[in-house]
C-alpha cells in the first residue's frame, strides 16, 4: 500500500513499517537535490515533526514525519548520493523507514488518485 501526504511525502507500508520518501512532484519542484539530512535511527517522532531536510540548487525543504513512529533505518546510499532523490524518488531515493506507532493514522493520508489531484492544484 502506498499513501501520500499533502507535504509531498510518500509512504510504502509493509506490515508495521513504512518506507518514506519525497514524491516526483516534490523533486520536480526542488530541482537537483544536492544534500539530504536524515533523522537518527532509534529516534521517535510525532506526525508533522521535521524528520529531515532536503536541499537543492533552488531551495531547501523540510521532510515531515507522515505518521507517529520510530526511525528504524535511513538510506545511507541517499546520503552518499543525494541525486537518487531525483533519479529514482519512489525507489532507490527513499529517505527513511519508520515503525508505525498507530497504523490508523494511515487512514488520514491520500491515495494516489487523491494525491495526484491535490498536486495538480498546488
Amino acid at each position: 500500500m502506498i499513501k501520500y501526504t499533502e507535504d509531498h511525502e510518500w509512504l510504502k507500508v509493509e506490515g508495521d513499517t513504512a518506507t518514506v520518501g519525497i514524491t516526483v512532484h516534490a523533486q520536480d519542484a526542488l530541482g537537483d537535490v544536492v544534500f539530504v539530512d536524515l533523522p537518527e535511527v532509534g529516534k521517535t517522532l510525532a506526525h508533522k515533526d521535521v524528520a529531515g531536510v532536503v536541499e537543492s540548487v533552488k531551495a531547501a525543504a523540510d521532510v515531515y514525519m507522515p505518521v507517529d513512529g520510530e526511525i528504524v533505518e535511513v538510506n545511507e546510499a541517499l546520503r552518499a548520493d543525494p541525486a537518487l532523490a531525483n533519479s529514482d524518488p519512489l525507489g532507490a531515493g527513499w529517505f527513511f523507514k519508520v515503525k508505525l506507532s498507530d497504523a490508523s493514522q494511515l487512514d488520514a493520508l491520500l491515495d494516489e488518485t487523491a494525491y495526484n489531484a491535490f498536486a495538480a492544484n498546488n
